[in-house]
């Protein structure tokens, strides 16, 4: 599976954006998927996630924030973001994984490159 992450772009606080996830490959049905954030000089972290049969997890960050969806049919995966914080300014990757719901980075098999996101005041 190959994961191609899109949609990144410079938002004002309380802005909306919708972050977008390109996969190939014939078994991506098969994988959950998550998103994960990368802020400058933080590790790695958790967004949200989402199972092969659309079962969706957040972290308590975002929960109620960002909606996590997949159209297996167009293998896109997509990360809705509404009111944005400051805080929520890093870069974004995609990533699938055949457990649910995994939090953990290591646990994923495939990455995509990631996309900025950034939150101006």
């Amino acid at each position: 599976v190959q994961l191609q992450a899109s949609g990144g772009g410079l938002v004002q606080a309380g802005a909306s954006l919708r972050l977008s996830c390109a996969a190939s490959g014939r078994t991506f049905s098969d994988y959950a998927v998550g998103w994960f954030r990368q802020a400058p000089g933080k590790e790695r972290a958790f967004v949200a996630a989402i199972s092969w049969g659309n079962t969706v997890y957040y972290s308590d960050s975002v929960k109620g924030r960002f909606t996590i969806s997949r159209d297996n049919a167009e293998k896109m995966v997509f990360l809705q973001m509404n009111s944005l914080k400051l805080e929520d300014t890093a870069v974004y990757y995609c990533a699938a994984g055949r457990s649910f719901p995994s939090v953990k980075g290591i646990e994923y098999e495939y990455w995509g490159q990631g996309t900025k996101v950034t939150v101006s005041s």
